[in-house]
């Protein structure tokens, strides 16, 4: 319950900050993606900077994204083969043993308990 207020608190705390940004920044300004020809650009966006900003981030934080995803394709791999391989050291040691396939083990860890402090 308490992290639910928290994020809730956050998140009307980034909402209040994105609002007024984008309010003191209405104005429109003119972006022209054409280097070569700076009297007559080939091609002009014009949108209010807020908008432009805003874009820019959320392309910035997908570009991350996509590369944090690339840079760990190794580690899937490597996940990917390791539960084959141990699918298939089951699937032999259940042959050995003459029993059935054994079902999988969880994937969760054993919860840590510690005790309290002494006082």
């Amino acid at each position: 319950m308490i992290r639910k207020i928290v994020t809730a608190l956050v998140l009307i705390s980034v909402a209040l900050v994105l609002i007024s940004f984008a309010v003191a920044n209405r104005q429109v300004v003119t972006v022209s993606l054409d280097p070569f020809d700076q009297a007559n650009p080939a091609l002009v966006l014009s949108q209010p900077m807020y908008l432009l900003i805003f874009i820019l981030l959320i392309g910035g934080v997908v570009l991350g994204g996509c590369a944090a995803w690339l840079r760990q394709a190794k580690w899937r791999a490597r996940a990917r083969r390791a539960e084959a391989q141990v699918s298939r050291l089951r699937a032999q040691l259940s042959q050995q043993s003459g029993a059935a396939p054994a079902a999988p083990l969880l994937d969760e860890p054993p919860r840590l308990i510690v005790p309290p402090p002494a006082a």
